[in-house]
C-alpha cells in the first residue's frame, strides 16, 4: 500500500448516502481497499486487494498489534455477509427504486501473514470505480483515527457538501441510512450516542471543524443542521539566518523582535481563540512584568523560527 498520507477514498454519492451498517474494522478494511482504486479506471470483480494487519496499524496509529490481528480476523468472518442498499441506483432506469448488493464477492484470510485478500462484488463496483461525476473524495488519513462507527459516515455526508459548508439532514433519513432506527428511538439517545461522539471525533482527528443545531416542525425535531469547514492549515515555519535578521532589523530591534515581526506570528500566536488582533495586542500590553515579559515572549516565539544557534 502506498504512503498513507497520499491514499484517497473516492465513492459515488449514491454510496455516500446509502443505507448500511459496518463495524469499525470492516469500514477500515473497505476504505483501505477503496483507496487503492484508480477511480477513473475500470475495475473488474477478478481484481484482488490485499490488506494486512501491519498496514492497518500504520494507518490508524495503533500500539497493539494483537488487536489489529484480532480485528482483521473478525472482519474476514463477517464482511462477506454485509450488504448495502442504494436508493435510485440507476439514473438510466428510474423504475428501480433500490438496489441491495454485497460489498465483496470473496475474501480470504491468511493467518500466518495477518492479511486479507478480497474482491469487490459486481454490484458495488460501478460506485467505486470509473467515476466521472457525482462522487465524493477525501484523504483516508482524515478518518483513520476515528473510533465511532458513525464518525466516518457523518464525515462523508459533510464532505459531500464541502462546497457549501453546511448541510441539513432529516433525522429519520439519517437513522435509516445509519441503520439505527430500532436502536435509538429517542432523539436524546441518538444525539448522545451517534451525533455528538461523531462530531467530537471529526473535530479532533480530521481536517474539518463541525458544529450542529436542529430544526423543529412544531414541537418535534425533524432535521439536524450542520455547519463545517476546513481547519486552518499549519503555517510553514521559515528558519532565518543571522544575515537575514541583521539586514532586516530596525534600529534598536532585538533579534527576537525581528523574527516575530517577519514571520507575522507575534499576535496570531498570542491571541486566544476568537480574540481579535487588536484585543490580543491590548491584553499583551497589560500583562504583569512589563518589559521583561515582552522580551520573554518575543524570545519564545523567535526560538521557534530561528536556526537553532545560541543567541543569548
Amino acid at each position: 500500500m502506498e504512503n498513507k498520507n497520499h491514499l484517497t477514498v473516492v465513492k459515488s454519492n449514491k454510496v455516500i448516502e446509502a443505507s448500511y451498517l459496518l463495524s469499525l474494522s470492516e469500514q477500515r478494511v473497505l476504505l483501505a481497499c477503496i483507496a487503492q482504486i484508480d477511480s477513473m479506471s475500470e475495475l473488474t470483480e477478478q481484481y484482488q486487494f490485499e490488506v494486512s494487519a501491519s498496514e492497518i496499524v500504520d494507518l490508524v496509529g495503533l500500539d497493539n498489534f494483537s488487536n489489529a490481528y484480532r480485528d482483521l480476523k473478525k472482519a474476514a468472518e463477517k464482511l462477506y455477509d454485509r450488504s448495502v442498499t442504494i436508493d435510485d441506483p440507476d439514473p438510466e432506469n428510474p423504475k428501480i427504486a433500490q438496489r441491495k448488493t454485497r460489498w465483496i464477492s470473496s475474501i480470504d484470510y491468511i493467518p500466518g501473514e495477518g492479511k486479507l485478500v478480497l474482491s469487490f462484488a459486481s454490484g458495488i463496483i460501478p460506485y467505486i470505480s470509473k467515476l466521472s461525476k457525482e462522487f465524493t473524495k477525501y484523504k483516508l488519513k482524515h478518518v483513520a483515527r476515528f473510533e465511532s462507527i458513525y464518525s466516518i459516515r457523518l464525515y462523508e455526508l459533510l464532505v459531500q457538501w464541502s462546497s457549501t459548508g453546511e448541510r441539513e439532514i432529516e433525522v429519520e433519513w439519517l437513522k435509516n441510512q445509519f441503520q439505527v432506527s430500532n436502536k435509538y428511538s429517542r432523539l436524546g439517545d441518538l444525539k448522545r450516542r451517534v451525533i455528538e461522539p461523531a462530531i467530537a471525533e471529526i473535530n479532533e482527528h480530521s481536517n474539518l471543524w463541525v458544529k450542529y443545531g436542529q430544526r423543529k416542525s412544531g414541537r418535534t425535531v425533524t432535521h439536524f443542521q450542520f455547519q463545517f469547514g476546513v481547519k486552518d492549515q499549519p503555517k510553514q515555519r521559515k528558519k532565518l539566518t543571522d544575515e537575514e535578521i541583521n539586514s532586516l532589523a530596525k534600529p534598536g530591534e532585538t533579534k527576537a523582535a525581528v523574527v516575530a515581526r517577519l514571520t507575522g506570528t507575534l499576535m496570531s500566536d498570542f491571541a486566544k481563540p476568537g480574540e481579535s488582533w487588536g484585543d490580543a495586542k491590548e491584553r499583551k500590553k497589560s500583562l504583569k512584568g512589563g518589559f521583561n515579559s515582552e522580551v520573554q515572549f518575543l524570545g519564545s516565539v523567535a526560538r521557534t523560527y530561528y536556526d537553532g544557534k545560541d543567541w543569548s
